[in-house]
């Protein structure tokens, strides 16, 4: 075994395989761009070296950096995590021929695997089922259009170098088609630098299943069972679960000997996943992620195998210890995703610094932030993985469900409470759900604003002002008049007006009756922040609340809201907000591209330009009909939540 270990990538995966690492005697280093110097993989490692700017592509992308930081530290080895480039075969090389061992497959393995493509083509070869579809090499528009002419739709345009969603499009009409395959290749080309892409014929009830295999050197190769990652969205991950539920010993077999027979095609060597798309009792290979997934810990959960450090005793040298049939299967595990993302604004990113962040200690949560850290407009917006194993599925999900009621996150938007939705679902609790679950349920599974978050920001604010005296709270009090105090918060751009009078208040001129006020503070486990409690209309609410100078976070369940204290004129915001005359940037991005010019007539829907957040396109749409009086931003630029992007006039 290695003495000393260079993780190249940043994050929860980083912190991740530190821990293993750690527990196994490794010295760690870890490599940070200039926005992560204080990020917490850095805080965790032995050893870390700086490798460049914020953006990945001058940073967390550049080979030569990385390679450099290794023999800089003296580091035998280097763990390429997920992401960036964990699937490069030029990375694997380089790592070789700088005499460090590369902890994965071989750049042979990496390169018949990395392109959707060949890796169709060779699994094909080998008897495996592949999805129909478009697989060829001429990549020309022409053809590229004949293909899915004669494929039909829907069809999905995917990324032949790559996978998380990124270069992916759903076409439902001919039409569409061009525009979509623009796109795709547009963010294939930057999210892995090589634009091509295959066509799959999309199916309609699909279930997305994977297996998890593990391969030493000397051929002997194991699966470790599936997962199922058929909750998605923009065909990212969300929910993943282990054992499949619905899935029969029979077809858990089948499933288990294909994607062995694929890694043994290519001989495969560390940790791998075969990605299969399946409807009824039929399966198709999709493609082959030749590196440790997001979701290795439902599988690490029931087989109660640690797959990293598996990964680094194969990148050693060393035989697995184990044969098919001694690999467990216990239990249930779930896991989920928390991204720093607004579920109610079409589930856009979002930045800033975290004001407040807690989890449950007696869950697994796998995790690259703490308190005070800052979520960059750089990097992949996944903040955390609560994962939960239980002796069934009901107990698993029951648990996911409780841990997740219980975090606590202050400072970016998040999606804690849209998982919870998404868990209670009866077609999730059934197991019976496809692909399509989060898209057909809709704003369902969308948080719904609840009055008595803003009456607990209210309240909160009250209780920050009194504290240094009756006398100090400005509120138009007078001794044997009604007292009162008037507030105006701002939620997703809009105002609210709320006043309180003793046990009463006005929220928008609807009138709520107040009892029972509570406070206290929540100083558990390194949390400080305000507790606030009260019934409204008789019903009993308890929030966490925390105060900044800029806002105020109510966390309840899982869910916060934010509460922006206005410091700019609220009338403005709203009519930002609700004509439509100025068309504002969602969130912090780089404009990458600009689609209409000024005197442009533009349809309702219309895409006026791209903004690039978080490693994803988001287009930018024309409200209403008009003319492109003014546009405020050129490709390139870096603009703010908020700030002017395009202007139209009738």
């Amino acid at each position: 075994m290695f003495r000393s270990l260079l993780v190249a990538n940043r994050g929860e995966i980083a912190c991740r395989i530190f821990r293993t690492a750690r527990r196994m005697g490794l010295v760690t280093t870890a490599v940070y761009s200039e926005a992560d110097a204080q990020a917490q993989h850095v805080r965790q490692a032995d050893r870390a070296v700086c490798i460049g700017p914020p953006p990945a592509a001058e940073s967390y992308l550049r080979i030569d950096a990385l390679i450099e930081a290794a023999l800089a530290v003296g580091a035998e080895a280097v763990h390429p995590g997920y992401g960036f480039l964990s699937e490069n075969a030029a990375f694997a090389e380089a790592c070789a021929g700088a005499g460090l061992t590369f902890v994965g497959p071989s750049a042979g393995a990496i390169r018949a695997m990395g392109s959707k493509i060949e890796a169709k083509r060779l699994v094909a070869a080998a008897g495996t089922p592949v999805v129909p579809g478009y697989q060829a090499d001429d990549q020309s528009d022409a053809v590229l259009n004949d293909a899915a002419a004669e494929m039909g739709f829907p069809l999905l345009i995917k990324a032949s170098a790559g996978g998380g969603g990124k270069g992916m499009r759903l076409v439902t009409e001919s039409a569409e088609f061009p525009a979509a395959l623009t796109g795709a290749r547009r963010e294939a080309n930057a999210a892995f630098g090589d634009d091509r892409v295959l066509l799959e014929r999309y199916l309609t009830a699909p279930k997305h299943l994977e297996v998890q295999i593990l391969a030493d050197r000397s051929g002997h190769t194991l699966h470790l069972f599936e997962r199922d990652c058929s909750v998605q969205r923009r065909h990212q991950k969300v929910i993943e679960e282990a054992p499949a539920p619905g899935v029969t010993p029979e077809l858990r077999t089948l499933l288990g000997e294909a994607a062995v027979q694929a890694a043994k095609a290519i001989g495969y060597e560390g940790a791998g996943t075969i990605e299969f798309i399946a409807e009824g009792d039929a399966f198709y290979f999709m493609e082959m992620n030749t590196r440790l997934q997001v979701e290795h810990p439902v599988t690490e959960a029931v087989t109660g195998l640690d797959l990293v450090e598996w990964q680094l005793r194969i990148a050693a040298g060393e035989k697995l210890a184990l044969h098919q049939d001694e690999v467990p299967l216990q239990g249930h595990a779930i896991e989920a995703r928390v991204y720093a993302e607004n579920p109610r604004k079409r589930f856009l990113p979002s930045t800033g610094r975290l004001a407040h962040v807690f989890f449950p200690p007696d869950v697994r949560v796998d995790s690259g932030v703490v308190t005070g850290d800052l979520v960059s407009v750089h990097y992949d917006p996944m903040l955390a993985k609560v994962i939960v194993h239980g002796e069934s599925r009901a107990d698993a999900l029951t648990g996911l469900d409780r841990a997740l009621a219980s975090s606590e996150l202050a400072g970016v938007e998040h999606n804690m409470g849209f998982l919870r939705r998404v868990l209670g679902h009866e077609e999730f609790r059934s197991g019976a759900y496809t692909t399509h679950l989060i898209d057909d349920a809709g704003d369902r599974l969308l948080p719904v604003a609840d009055p008595a978050a803003a009456i607990c920001a209210l309240l909160a604010l009250v209780r920050g002002q009194v504290q240094g005296g009756r006398w100090a709270l400005c509120d138009g009090f007078r001794v044997n008049q009604p007292g009162g105090l008037s507030q105006v918060l701002v939620r997703d751009r809009q105002a609210l007006d709320l006043r309180l009078f003793g046990e009463r208040v006005l929220l928008d001129e609807e009138e709520y009756q107040l009892a029972d006020i509570r406070y206290g503070d929540d100083r558990v486990a390194d949390r400080v922040a305000d507790r606030v409690a009260f019934r409204l209309d008789g019903r009993r609410v308890s929030a966490l609340v925390k105060l900044t100078p800029e806002a105020v976070y109510v966390m309840s369940g899982g869910s916060t809201e934010k509460f922006l204290l206005p410091k700019i004129d609220v009338g403005e915001l709203a009519s930002v907000a609700g004509a439509g005359e100025r068309i504002v940037s969602p969130m912090p991005g780089q404009v990458i591209s600009v689609l209409v010019e000024v005197g442009d007539s533009v349809e309702v829907g219309q895409q006026l330009l791209v903004v690039e957040a978080m490693k994803m396109e988001h287009g930018v749409s024309a409200p209403r009909a008009g003319t492109v009086a003014r546009i405020s931003c050129a490709v390139g630029d870096r603009v703010e939540d908020g700030v002017e992007l395009v202007a139209l006039e009738d």
